[in-house]
């Protein structure tokens, strides 16, 4: 049985690992393909503390990432209501729905701030009235926020 070699990857290797993963590999697969290309470095503790410091710095910036869709998601609930304004025809039927863009165009008018579309999740609106409208501001963060649907 040959033996086996570690290495940090430097790059994201498919079915393999991500960058900076220590993982063990054939000790033909590191020196012909994983060393020569630069895709990971041999294991040394500069190296080891070198990844130890890039995954530090990285868990901080996404902890900052969080913190800013917590205070987003504040200021959303502090504003309370956004409203959308549509066309209704005979028996306060909306022309065509509030989709999420709609929202979307919504938020940013009342926040300056943009929110992508597709993070946002709509019922099914046909009529004019109030709904509740759940937002994603981060893997880990939502916001429901209300959503009033009113006529020109």
């Amino acid at each position: 049985m040959a033996k086996r070699v570690q290495v940090v990857l430097n790059e994201d290797v498919l079915s393999l690992g991500k960058d900076g993963d220590l993982v063990e590999v054939a000790p033909g697969y590191a020196r012909n393909f994983l060393l020569p290309y630069g895709k990971a470095l041999p294991v040394t503790p500069a190296v080891l503390k070198q990844v130890k410091h890039r995954r530090a710095k990285q868990a901080e910036q996404e902890a900052a990432v969080k913190q800013e869709a917590i205070d987003f998601q504040t200021a959303l609930k502090t504003i309370g209501r956004f409203t959308v304004k549509k066309q209704i025809g005979e028996d306060g039927v909306l022309f065509g729905t509030v989709t999420n863009g709609d929202v979307s165009e919504a938020i940013q008018e009342a926040t300056k701030k943009e929110i992508d579309r597709r993070d946002i999740t709509v019922p099914d609106i046909h009529r004019t009235g109030k709904y509740k409208v759940t937002v994603k501001l981060h893997s880990e963060v939502t916001a429901e926020i209300n959503l009033e649907v009113v006529s020109y």
